[in-house]
């Protein structure tokens, strides 16, 4: 049974937010065998360079799906062991996951460039 559990970054309204650190909440997507089982929204610690990626790691999290991201949180999340996902569209997190699972979520460019 393989399980993972992703973040995405998402506003009050859980549209993927379109920049990682300006997340108002995190919605933890947890999928067994492929398929959704729960999901819950958090609300992360402040945005400092480096913190995001060490609670997110503390959260165990496996995966990231995100809009834009920086290189050094891009590295930090990898050096975790964590998947990073970046130009993913703002829509619902439930569609994000429902595309990703189905292997046709497109993603363009990553437009952070910090």
């Amino acid at each position: 049974m393989k399980k993972r559990k992703i973040a995405i970054p998402v506003n009050g309204e859980g549209i993927l937010e379109s920049h990682f650190g300006h997340s108002k909440y995190f919605a933890f997507c947890m999928i067994e065998d492929g398929y959704l089982t729960a999901t819950v929204q958090s609300e992360p610690p402040r945005h400092e360079p480096g913190v995001l990626p060490r609670w997110l790691a503390q959260q165990n999290v496996t995966d990231v799906i995100t809009g834009g991201l920086g290189q050094k949180a891009i590295a930090l999340l990898k050096s975790g062991g964590v998947n990073v996902y970046t130009g993913a569209p703002p829509i619902f997190y439930q569609e994000i996951i429902e595309l990703f699972l189905q292997n046709r979520l497109e993603f363009s460019n990553n437009y952070c460039d910090h």
